[in-house]
C-alpha cells in the first residue's frame, strides 16, 4: 500500500478521533454552540502554538503570497464549515448530516482531481463508489426524517458544511509544496480569524439578550487539547497523503473518518454500531482495498 494511501488512512483515523474527543469536550458543557466555539477556538489556538514552534525549531521558513493565502483559506473554509457542521448537528438529523457533509467533502476534490489529471484506473475508481456507500452507511441513519422545513434547512448547513471541507482538502494541497508544517499553520490563522469573529458576534448578542455564558470546565479543557492533538496529527497526515499521491484517493479515504468516530463511542460508551453501521465498516474495507489495486 502505497504512502499516499496509508497517510491518509491515518488522517481518518486521527480525524475520527478528534471528532470524538471535540464531541465529548462540547457535551461537557452542555452542547450549545458557544460550547462548540469555545472548544475549537483553544483546541485550535493550541495546535497553532505548536505548529509555529516546530517550524521554527526545524528553520522552516514561512510561506508568502499565494502559498501562504491558500493556507489561509484552508482555515477560514475550515473553520466555517465546521460551524455549520455544529449547528447542523445541534438541529438534529446528525447522520444525515454527517453523511451528506462528508459525501461532498471527498466528491469535490475527487471531481477537481479527475478532471486535472483522468481517472486513475476502473478499480480505484469502484474504490470511490463503494466509499462513498460506507460514507452514508456508516453515517446516516435510517430513522430520521428529511421532510420537515427544519430539516431541510439543516440539509443545506450539512451541505454548506460538505462544501466548505471539500475546499479544504483542495486548499491544503494548493499549499502543500512549501511543505507540512507552514500548511497547517496558516490554516489555523483563518479558522481563528473566522471562528473568533463568530465567538465576538456570538457574545455581542448574547449580551443583547442577558443569555447564560457558557464556560469550559477542567474535563471540557482537556478534552479540547486531545481534540488539538488529534485534529492537528489528522490535518498533518492529509497535507502528507497530497504531496505523496492523488488528492482524489486521499480525500476520499481520509472522508471515512466516521468509522473511528463510531468505534471510539462503542469502545469508550458502550455505543455499539448498527448493522448498517457494521455493513458500512465492511463496505470501507472493500473501498480501501479496491483503492490500493
Amino acid at each position: 500500500m502505497g504512502g499516499n494511501i496509508l497517510f491518509a488512512l491515518g488522517a481518518a483515523v486521527m480525524w475520527g478521533g478528534g471528532d470524538f474527543s471535540g464531541g465529548m469536550g462540547v457535551k461537557r458543557v452542555g452542547g450549545s454552540l458557544g460550547a462548540a466555539l469555545r472548544v475549537v477556538l483553544l483546541s485550535h489556538a493550541t495546535s497553532f502554538v505548536v505548529l509555529v514552534t516546530v517550524a521554527h525549531m526545524r528553520g522552516d521558513a514561512m510561506p508568502h503570497g499565494a502559498l501562504l493565502a491558500w493556507g489561509i483559506a484552508a482555515g477560514v473554509a475550515g473553520g466555517g464549515a465546521l460551524t455549520a457542521f455544529y449547528i447542523a448537528l445541534s438541529r438534529g438529523a446528525m447522520g444525515a448530516s454527517a453523511a451528506v457533509s462528508g459525501l461532498l467533502a471527498a466528491a469535490i476534490p475527487a471531481a477537481l482531481t479527475l478532471w486535472q489529471q483522468g481517472p486513475p484506473g476502473i478499480s480505484p475508481l469502484l474504490g470511490f463508489v463503494v466509499a462513498a456507500l460506507a460514507i452514508w452507511l456508516i453515517a446516516a441513519s435510517p430513522t430520521e426524517s428529511t421532510t420537515s422545513g427544519s430539516t431541510r434547512q439543516t440539509m443545506v448547513l450539512a451541505m454548506l458544511a460538505g462544501l466548505g471541507f471539500g475546499f479544504y482538502f483542495v486548499a491544503l494541497k494548493m499549499a502543500s509544496p512549501v511543505g507540512v508544517i507552514w500548511p497547517m499553520a496558516a490554516a489555523r490563522i483563518g479558522s481563528l480569524s473566522i471562528c473568533l469573529l463568530m465567538f465576538i458576534g456570538m457574545r455581542l448578542r448574547d449580551a443583547k439578550t442577558g443569555a447564560a455564558q457558557v464556560r469550559l470546565n477542567r474535563t471540557a479543557v482537556g478534552w479540547a487539547l486531545a481534540t488539538a492533538l488529534l485534529d492537528t496529527s489528522g490535518n498533518l497526515l492529509f497535507v502528507a497523503a497530497t504531496r505523496a499521491g492523488r488528492l482524489d484517493v486521499a480525500s476520499v479515504l481520509a472522508s471515512l473518518y466516521p468509522a473511528t468516530t463510531i468505534l471510539l463511542a462503542a469502545l469508550a460508551l458502550g455505543e455499539w454500531p448498527t448493522r448498517r453501521q457494521a455493513l458500512g465498516m465492511v463496505a470501507a474495507a472493500a473501498a480501501v482495498a479496491l483503492i490500493a489495486l
